[in-house]
């Protein structure tokens, strides 16, 4: 039995000013898919995530969201230096992640105190809270983003290249939980572009290239392409 789609594209259509990236997509996530979104630099992936979280609106077509909201969207973009140079400690990084339920000038409780050490310490930065962000490496420093994604507690999760410039060790402490995350059944949409890693850990793969789009099993969309390319 298929899962009811949880996200939508409709003769979807993505780019900047008058140049698109992404023409006429046409596909449905299911609730709980853990999506591969692949394809060379400029062929639509970042953007499309973008799209999804409203910060760039369609040329054409549509986006549904099948029974959520914005709210119900979390959003890792890719990692820049600036971010990591701001004046924070983890613990406030983290408690980031709490903001739909605290506001932004909101305190945090001793509930959601326990909530920060706990997300923490699943990955692997337990007794960090108050290191500042700029003497983080590169691995502690998605490491602390993933804390704060796991706060948020969202059903969709939408991730653009995680594991870029990060330690081998790093990376596969973060799939397990990008697999735990599935298992709970949410949705998960993850820009890569490490065939490697797409074919041994996520089933379903949507393959952006020339402006258009191949979507479904993994094995069968990189086969496909695979053999494009060579021929």
């Amino acid at each position: 039995m298929v899962n009811p789609p949880a996200i939508s594209f409709h003769d979807l259509t993505l780019g900047y000013g008058k140049h698109a990236v992404l023409r006429h997509l046409e596909a449905s996530v299911p609730r709980g898919a853990l999506l591969a979104v692949v394809g060379a630099n400029g062929t639509g992936k970042s953007t499309l995530l973008k799209a999804l979280m409203g910060e760039l609106k369609p040329m054409s077509g549509s986006i549904h969201l099948q029974g959520f909201g914005w709210r119900d969207l979390a959003y890792l973009p890719q990692r820049v230096a600036l971010e990591q140079n701001f004046p924070m400690d983890v613990h406030d990084c983290v408690a980031m992640g709490l903001w739909r339920q605290v506001g932004v000038f909101g305190g945090v409780s001793p509930a959601q105190e326990h909530k920060i050490t706990d997300a923490l310490a699943t990955v692997g930065m337990g007794g960090m809270q108050h290191s500042t962000l700029s003497r983080l490496s590169g691995g502690q420093m998605q490491r602390v983003l993933f804390a704060r994604l796991l706060l948020q507690d969202a059903p969709v999760i939408l991730l653009d290249e995680p594991f870029n410039a990060i330690d081998t060790n790093t990376t596969l402490d973060l799939l397990k939980l990008i697999q735990h995350w599935h298992q709970q059944g949410r949705t998960v949409l993850t820009v890569l572009h490490d065939w490697g890693l797409v074919r041994q850990y996520f089933p379903a793969t949507l393959w952006l290239t020339d402006g258009q789009a191949v979507y479904g099993n993994t094995a069968k969309v990189l086969g496909q392409q695979s053999e494009r390319w060579v021929a």
